[in-house]
């Protein structure tokens, strides 16, 4: 049975704007998985830890045969393989994959909470994933464009194609 799942990418090193378009072909090459969608690029500043260069974020809808965790752990191997690395939260990174929404469920479990939990607060993941699924409803939340009227300017820039 195929499921659609929504994916969060972000870089802000060695090449961040390669390392997102890398990385939404990868994701075609899951097991099981394909990407059905992708929106357009994002420049956007830096959150939590701000003395680093901005982020080059996108989004990605996925048809997908692996479960959640199974969905998760395999993007954290795609992260690793492109050299991720987690030295404290919120550092400079090569790539960053969060897996944002699966159907509509509704997940707490120590290694993945569904959806993601601060993904109505954050313009570099609400402007990307409205490119794509505008409609969408977060669970416990509202529809993705909802999200982005009442959401503060967070210096969310679309880049040219």
């Amino acid at each position: 049975m195929s499921h659609r799942a929504f994916v969060a990418l972000g870089s802000n090193l060695e090449d961040p704007q390669q390392q997102v378009l890398r990385a939404l072909a990868e994701l075609d090459g899951l097991p099981g998985t394909r990407v059905t969608a992708k929106s357009a690029l994002y420049r956007t500043a830096p959150v939590g830890y701000d003395n680093q260069p901005d982020f080059i974020n996108a989004a990605a809808e996925v048809s997908t045969t692996l479960e959640p965790l199974a969905l998760l752990r395999a993007l954290l191997a795609l992260e690793t393989a492109h050299g991720r690395e987690r030295p404290f939260p919120n550092a400079p990174r090569v790539l960053d994959l969060d897996l944002l929404l699966y159907d509509d469920l509704e997940l707490h479990d120590p290694e993945l909470t569904l959806p993601h939990p601060r993904l109505h607060e954050r313009g570099f993941v609400l402007f990307p994933l409205a490119d794509i699924a505008p409609e969408l409803h977060v669970p416990g939340k509202a529809k993705v464009r909802d999200l982005l009227l009442v959401l503060p300017d967070q210096g969310v820039e679309r880049m040219a194609a």
